[in-house]
């Protein structure tokens, strides 16, 4: 039983990072990357889709992206949608692909785009902090009920503590790697 506990704790932790990873991959950074456009929502004939559902994204520069869409009629939608969203960027319509050029980042707003994701870092760390918090009120609770020893509890609650710490370590490696990537473009 508690090596379930330490499965699911581990599988829990991998999660919360790789949901970290997925977050930061949408922060716009002044390169250009296909996470920053795929999961724009494109209102397609009354259907709200992906916007990587109706195209192919590609970075042909480094601030670039050039998207090609499937169906010609769907052009305008995505340019609103890309319009509305929170990237900032004018998309530039060329026959059947959108061209988006992202523009140089003032010290300001890499300012505010680190601390945005010290932000997402922090709500990865508590997130994981509270999967802690639940195993080891279910160990506690195997305890209370006879089912391990004080012992045993004490050396999973180290074992805990020590996945819980090594989560912690690569969260903060992420965010290190995504802060310098923000400061030195």
């Amino acid at each position: 039983m508690p090596q379930a506990l330490l499965k699911d704790l581990k599988n829990r932790t991998v999660k919360a990072l790789e949901h970290l990873k997925g977050t930061y991959a949408g922060v716009r950074t002044g390169r250009a990357h296909p996470a920053l456009v795929e999961d724009i929502k494109v209102d397609y004939f009354g259907t709200v889709m992906p916007l990587k559902q109706l195209g192919t994204v590609n970075v042909p520069e480094p601030r670039q992206i050039v998207i090609t869409i499937w169906d010609k009629t769907a052009l305008k939608a995505v340019e609103k949608a890309i319009q509305a969203s929170p990237l900032g960027i004018n998309p530039r319509p060329d026959g059947e692909t959108i061209r988006l050029t992202l523009p140089e980042l003032t010290r300001e707003r890499r300012t505010e785009l680190t601390k945005l994701v010290n932000k997402y870092a922090e709500e990865s760390k508590v997130a994981t902090r509270n999967i802690r918090r639940e195993v080891v009120d279910a160990l506690k609770k195997l305890e209370k009920e006879s089912k391990i020893s004080e012992d045993d509890l004490k050396k999973f609650q180290k074992e805990v503590q020590d996945v819980t710490d090594d989560a912690i370590k690569k969260i903060d490696s992420v965010l290190a790697e995504k802060e310098k990537e923000i400061m030195d473009d």
